[in-house]
Formats: C-alpha cells, sequence, structure tokens
C-alpha cells in the first residue's frame, strides 16, 4: 500500500442529478461554423485539383441546388410538427422516434453546414475567371450554398424541437 488517500466518491441523490456532465448539449453555432470553414477550404481547393486531375472542372445543376432546399423544407416540416407535439400539446414521443430525430437533427446541421462552406468556397473560387461557364458555377454554387445554410437552419430547429423540459429546468 502506497499510502495514499482513496479517491473521493461523488455524492448520491438530488444534489447529484444538478451536477450530471452527461447530458447532451444542443449543437453550438461554433461547431457549425467550422464545419462551414472547413467546407469553404475544401469547395475552394477543388476547383484547381478537379481541372488537374480531370482536365476541367465540374460543373453545378439546379438539381443540386434543389435537392438541398427539399431536404430543408422536409427538415422543418418535421420540426414544425415536433415542436406542436411535444411544446404546444406537450405530447411525449416515443423514445426510438425522438432519438432517431434527434440523431438526425445533429447529423443534417453539421453535413449541412459542410455542404454550404463547399459550394461558397466552390463558388468563390470561381470569382475573377473567365472560364466560358465560371458565371454560371458561381451563382448555381451559391444557389446551393444558400440551400445548405436553409437544411442546417431547418436542422438546427428540429434538434431545438426535440428538447424537453426537466424537472425545473427553462427550454
Amino acid at each position: 500500500m502506497t499510502g495514499a488517500p482513496p479517491p473521493e466518491v461523488p455524492p448520491e441523490g438530488p444534489d447529484r442529478e444538478d451536477q450530471r456532465e452527461d447530458r447532451l448539449v444542443p449543437t453550438r453555432w461554433t461547431t457549425l461554423v467550422a464545419w462551414a470553414a472547413a467546407g469553404v477550404v475544401l469547395g475552394r481547393v477543388w476547383h484547381p485539383v478537379a481541372e488537374r486531375l480531370t482536365g476541367t472542372a465540374p460543373t453545378v445543376s439546379l438539381l443540386q441546388g434543389l435537392v438541398l432546399y427539399f431536404v430543408a423544407a422536409i427538415l422543418g416540416g418535421t420540426a414544425w410538427i415536433t415542436w406542436r407535439a411535444v411544446h404546444v400539446r406537450r405530447e411525449r414521443l416515443d423514445p426510438h422516434r425522438a432519438v432517431n430525430r434527434l440523431v438526425l437533427a445533429r447529423a443534417c446541421a453539421l453535413v449541412g453546414a459542410l455542404v454550404a462552406g463547399g459550394y461558397a468556397g466552390y463558388a468563390i473560387s470561381w470569382l475573377g475567371s473567365n472560364a466560358e461557364l465560371a458565371n454560371q458555377r458561381v451563382w448555381r454554387s451559391a444557389l446551393a450554398a444558400l440551400g445548405g445554410v436553409a437544411t442546417a437552419t431547418a436542422a438546427v430547429l428540429l434538434e431545438r424541437a426535440c428538447r424537453v423540459r426537466s424537472d425545473g429546468d427553462a427550454l
């Protein structure tokens, strides 16, 4: 024996519940900004890399941006339904449905931010270029970037709609 004092055991009971650090916290805006910044870097680099590898840079179709708006609409509708059920009508969601919605929201928020940054970076890479389809790529990439922002925003709203009030907590 080394004579070291035994480790302190945290107290049990109601005081211990207030000190829990294993609670799930909402996605922070700083996390989303970091993912978007990573997307900007990747999108900015993608233009010259694609030209070197394939000889031409990829074009951006309108469908790519519209898909992001469609996903944002689905997430927004789900957020609205969830908010009305949980916070207005005070219904309880089945635990597996609540977790599924929360995981979907968190994943879509991160990916939406990354995609928004990626398309924004790709648009930035074409600014000032005299290439044949440069203007088209800028505008369509900007449209898709806004779709990514809409997706991330709707996902964060869904995540917030999944929050429930615990005893003594305020939303």
